[in-house]
């Protein structure tokens, strides 16, 4: 593991996860959808290697770089709306059959919830698929509030669904810590003047997490949990 430095976990009150890549291994998910869509359309499928790196900025952003790989500029706008249409639905159907808690995640939320930090949940995964997930892996009722990418006017890396937590929490962004995989994650906390932690696994845009400004690296959920804890002790 490799430790943050104490100050900015010093007071935290509160925790905002990220879901896919950071609580859970979705991407075989996307894999299926994806390619489902994609044979609705008469197109090949895609190695989930390359999805991998189209995923985190949301279920538009995603279907667009997927029909990029395929047509130019007119022809992605052309069939974004009936291809998102079938990604949707294609997600629903199998939403939650093909990924699995990472490592220590439940042990993490367990030990987040004992050290008395409120726990929020702020994906870019929308609404629709985010809460029934949650529900499926025996997660929701680990958090307070939980916003999708469509949930709010803006979506990560925008600090919006983080200052909206804060508010919702009543505290200070300083008191609230962002845990997540990717640059999405760092970027947003940065903004919203929260500390950040990320994970070394999950989807960062094909990009190394050790690249991302962030106030450390944890191995595990359990991990972030140890090391708030312990940043806790010594700030009293």
């Amino acid at each position: 593991m490799t430790t943050a430095a104490p100050a900015p976990l010093r007071g935290v009150r509160a925790a905002i996860i990220d879901l896919d890549g950071t609580m859970l291994h979705t991407m075989p998910d996307f894999h299926v959808a994806i390619n489902r869509m994609l044979a609705d359309i008469g197109m090949a499928p895609l190695a989930v290697e390359r999805i991998e790196r189209m995923v985190g900025k949301g279920s538009e952003h995603l279907i667009r770089l997927v029909l990029g790989v395929f047509f130019d500029a007119a022809g992605v706008a052309q069939r974004f709306p009936a291809a998102m249409a079938a990604y949707q639905r294609h997600y629903l159907d199998i939403n939650g059959e093909h990924s699995a808690l990472y490592p220590d995640v439940a042990a993490g939320l367990d030990a987040l919830k004992a050290s008395g930090l409120r726990l929020a949940c702020v994906t870019n995964k929308p609404i629709a698929f985010a809460r029934p997930l949650l529900e499926q892996k025996g997660l929701a009722g680990y958090f307070e509030v939980v916003y999708g990418g469509d949930s709010l006017p803006q979506k990560k890396p925008h600090p919006m669904p983080l200052l909206q937590v804060c508010s919702d929490f009543s505290l200070a962004p300083a008191q609230v810590v962002a845990i997540g995989d990717s640059s999405n994650d760092a970027q947003a906390a940065r903004a919203a003047g929260c500390p950040v932690l990320t994970v070394p696994y999950g989807y960062n845009h094909g990009e190394s997490i050790h690249d991302t400004d962030s106030d450390g690296i944890v191995d595990t959920l359990l991990h972030a949990a140890d090391l708030i804890r312990l940043h806790n002790q010594i700030a009293n």
